[in-house]
C-alpha cells in the first residue's frame, strides 16, 4: 500500500480536512487520520475502501491511481490550452463619474487626450485575433467608454470583420456606469450582440455618496432609468453588476442585496477593496480590514442562502465560482482564481495610449506610477515579444502555488488562485508573504465558511450550492437528488 500525495488542514473539533491532488476532498476525525497515516491498513476495511476512493492511498493499482489524478488535474488545467480568452481594451481614462474607489484613477471628462485612438484601437484588435483561442472576448474598459463610443463602435465592426476569417466564438461586453446610455448605444448593442457589464452600490444614497456624477445630478437615477431602457430593449438579463464594498456597506450590505432583488438582478459578486487608485488614496474614510470583509461576507452569504431557501432564487457570484472550483474538477476561467496565474495567459488588457499589461490591476499599477509589468505597445512590438516576454515568464516562475511558499502545503491550493502583482504591491516582489497577503487572508477565510457549510451536510444548502454550479433552479436538483 501506499500514500498518494494530499495537503490537509486541522478543523475545529480535532478533525481534518484532507484534500488529494486532483481536489477531492474528505473529513476525517483523528482516529482516521492517523489510520490514513500509520500504513497498517486491511484491504477489505472500509477505511481502506473510502480511503481508495478519494484518491489517497493505492495498492497494486497506484499506476492507474496516478493516471486518474493526473487525468483531473489536466481538466483543472484546462485554461491553458486556449491561451489569453479575455481582452480587455481600454479606450479612455476620462470618466463621467467620481467613484472613491475608483481603482483604475479615472480623470475629468474634458481631458481628451487619453482617448485610444482609431490606429490604436484597430492594431489592438489586430493584436487580439493572434491569440491562438477558440473564443475571444472583447471587453470595453474605461474610464467610461461611452464617452470613446465612435472608437467601440469601429472597434466592434472590425473585430466581427477580422472574424469572417479568423473565424472564432466572438463576444464583446462594455464596461459602464449606465449614465451615457442612449438610443444608439442600445440598438448598436443588440444588432451587434455586445452585452451590458455596470457597477451598482446598492440604493440611491449609497449610489450617489460613493458613485458622483461630476455635473452634480444623481448618477443613481439615470442608472435605473437606462438600466430599464436596456433590459426593456434586449433582455433581463442583458446587464449584470458587481458591487465594490466600501465601510459604508459593511452594516448594510443585507439591505443591498434586497435592492439588487428589487431591480431585477439575479445575483451579485461581493468584491473587496483593492490596493490600486483612489481606493488607496481614500482608504482611511471606505476601507476596512480584510477580517471585517470576511465576517460581512459570510453574513451576507448566510442571508443570501436563507433567501433562496424561502423562494427568492439569488447568486452570490464569487462564492459559485469557489464552489465550482470545490464540487467539480472544472477550472472556472476567473483569472484570480488560476495556478498558474490568469495574468496574461487567461486575460490582457490594452491601455488607451496602446500600452499592454498582462491584468487589470496592472494598468491600475501603472496610474499610480509603477510599470513594472508593461508587456510592451501594440504599434511598436510584436504579439511574439509580449506574450513570451519577461513580464510573463515572471508571472508564470512565481504564480504556481502548488510550488510557493506558504502556498504549497495549504489544503486550498487546488482551489485558490496567485495574484502577483498584488504581492508585488504588498511585498515588492511577486512571490511575497502570502499567508500575510490580503488575497490570501480573504480566500482563506470564505474557504474555511464553506467547508464548514459543506461538513454540517444540511441537504438544502448542499443542493443550493449544486444549483449554483450547475446553474439550475434549487427545485430541478432537489427533485434529481429525491
Amino acid at each position: 500500500m501506499q500514500l498518494l500525495p494530499f495537503t490537509f488542514k486541522r478543523l475545529p473539533g480535532g478533525r481534518f480536512l484532507v484534500v488529494n491532488q486532483s481536489g477531492e476532498y474528505a473529513f476525517l476525525n483523528l482516529d482516521k487520520f492517523n489510520r490514513l497515516l500509520s500504513g497498517k491498513r486491511d484491504v477489505m476495511s472500509d477505511d481502506y475502501l473510502d480511503f481508495k476512493a478519494k484518491h489517497l492511498v493505492a495498492s497494486d493499482d497506484a499506476d492507474l491511481a496516478i493516471e486518474l489524478l493526473a487525468t483531473k488535474l489536466r481538466t483543472r488545467k484546462a485554461y491553458l490550452t486556449s491561451f489569453t480568452t479575455l481582452h480587455m481594451m481600454v479606450v479612455t481614462a476620462r470618466c463621467n463619474c467620481f467613484c472613491d474607489y475608483c481603482h483604475a484613477s479615472s480623470l475629468d471628462p474634458e481631458k481628451r487626450d487619453v482617448d485610444m485612438t482609431w490606429e490604436i484601437a484597430r492594431k489592438t484588435v489586430d493584436m487580439i485575433f493572434q491569440s491562438p483561442a477558440p473564443s475571444i472576448k472583447i471587453e470595453f474598459q474605461g474610464g467610461e467608454p461611452l464617452l470613446n463610443w465612435d472608437i467601440v463602435k469601429e472597434s466592434v465592426l472590425y473585430a466581427k470583420h477580422v472574424n469572417r476569417y479568423a473565424k472564432r466564438e466572438l463576444d464583446f461586453v462594455i464596461c459602464t456606469n449606465m449614465v451615457l446610455v442612449n438610443d444608439e448605444v442600445i440598438e448598436f448593442c443588440k444588432k451587434h450582440g455586445v452585452m451590458f457589464s455596470t457597477s451598482l452600490d446598492g440604493p440611491k444614497d449609497l449610489h450617489d455618496s460613493h458613485r458622483k456624477s461630476r455635473d452634480g445630478t444623481s448618477s443613481y437615477e439615470r442608472f435605473e432609468h437606462n438600466l430599464a431602457l436596456v433590459r426593456q430593449r434586449m433582455g433581463q438579463n442583458a446587464c449584470g453588476a458587481l458591487l465594490t464594498v466600501t465601510k459604508d456597506h459593511l452594516p448594510r450590505l443585507r439591505e443591498v442585496i434586497d435592492h439588487y432583488i428589487e431591480l431585477g438582478f439575479s445575483g451579485v459578486f461581493l468584491r473587496a477593496l483593492n490596493p490600486y487608485g483612489y481606493a488607496v488614496t481614500n482608504f482611511n474614510s471606505i476601507g476596512y480590514s480584510t477580517g471585517q470583509f470576511v465576517s460581512a461576507f459570510k453574513d451576507s452569504l448566510d442571508y443570501i442562502i436563507r433567501l433562496n431557501l424561502e423562494g427568492k432564487p439569488f447568486i452570490e457570484y464569487y462564492t459559485a465560482l469557489l464552489l465550482q472550483r470545490i464540487l467539480t474538477p472544472f477550472s472556472t476561467g476567473f483569472v484570480d482564481l488560476q495556478s498558474l496565474s490568469g495574468a496574461g495567459i487567461s486575460g490582457v488588457i490594452y491601455d488607451y495610449n496602446g500600452e499592454v499589461y498582462p491584468a487589470d490591476e496592472a494598468r491600475m499599477l501603472s496610474r499610480m506610477g509603477d510599470k513594472k509589468f508593461l508587456m510592451g505597445h501594440v504599434l511598436t512590438h510584436s504579439y511574439e515579444y509580449m506574450f513570451n516576454g519577461s513580464v510573463i515568464r515572471d508571472l508564470v516562475h512565481n504564480s504556481c502555488v502548488e510550488v510557493m511558499p506558504g502556498c504549497a502545503t495549504c489544503a486550498y491550493q487546488l482551489y485558490c488562485g496567485s495574484d502577483p502583482i498584488r504581492y508585488y504591491v504588498e511585498t515588492g516582489d511577486t512571490v511575497g508573504r502570502r499567508p500575510d497577503s490580503g488575497f490570501c487572508i480573504k480566500n482563506r477565510g470564505i474557504f474555511d465558511y464553506l467547508f464548514e457549510l459543506i461538513e454540517q451536510g444540511d441537504e438544502d444548502i448542499l443542493n443550493l450550492f449544486w444549483s449554483w454550479v450547475t446553474r439550475r433552479s434549487l427545485g430541478d436538483v432537489r427533485l434529481e437528488n429525491s
